[in-house]
């Protein structure tokens, strides 16, 4: 009877070792880096590339498009998330009226604007699409000894001023190639943090 509750007892402790063994094997021959997690940040729009959104903006002429025009566009504060609404308060604030440069030296339509005051809006559209993706070694990440983590994608800005419902003045910018790779490293791993729990800690 004692020779079977023992074999009994040890085959119970051995079957959660050897379910983590066969986790293990598994998780190596798998990839482990397939299992680092990964996030995606974007601000949803009417354009999946820079491209496709700096090709809508192109198409904008001042002193010819008009604010029903720019809604048949995708651009309309009031249906698409990523346009906001720019008061001549606002506009200022990015454009302060006796800055370095005089005023007649100022673009036309951005002239025009400051000088319409109550009159003029801006619309400012921002949009990204940013990946990060944990690409180190899979249990020096899990470990918290290295963290790896790769950084793509796009952003793209616009501004553009309206003038009694036609707009005067159009800029763009942005960055088509986001590609970075950002690295970490804590020397003790999962027990860098410790020393500040403990009682009594150095500080």
């Amino acid at each position: 009877m004692a020779r079977r509750n023992c074999a009994r007892s040890k085959r119970t402790v051995l079957r959660p070792l050897m379910g983590l063994f066969f986790a293990l094997g598994a998780l190596s021959l798998s990839g482990c880096a397939d299992l680092l997690p990964k996030s995606h940040s974007e601000v949803r729009s009417n354009w999946a590339s820079f491209e496709a959104a700096r090709a809508t903006i192109e198409r904008i002429v001042p002193y010819r498009t008009t604010s029903a025009d720019l809604k048949a566009l995708g651009i309309d504060p009031k249906v698409t998330a990523n346009v906001v609404l720019l008061t001549y308060s606002d506009i200022l604030l990015r454009f302060p009226l006796g800055g370095a440069m005089p005023p007649e030296r100022l673009d036309r339509g951005l002239r025009e604007c400051l000088e319409a005051g109550k009159a003029c809006e801006g619309l400012s559209i921002a949009v990204r699409d940013i990946r990060r993706d944990r690409t180190g070694d899979f249990w020096l990440d899990a470990l918290k000894f290295k963290r790896v983590v790769d950084v793509s994608g796009w952003t793209f800005n616009a501004l553009v001023l309206v003038v009694e419902g036609r707009v005067v003045y159009v800029i763009h910018g942005g960055q088509p190639v986001v590609q970075e790779q950002e690295t970490s490293t804590q020397p003790l791993g999962p027990l860098q943090g410790w020393g500040d729990l403990l009682p009594g800690a150095i500080r």
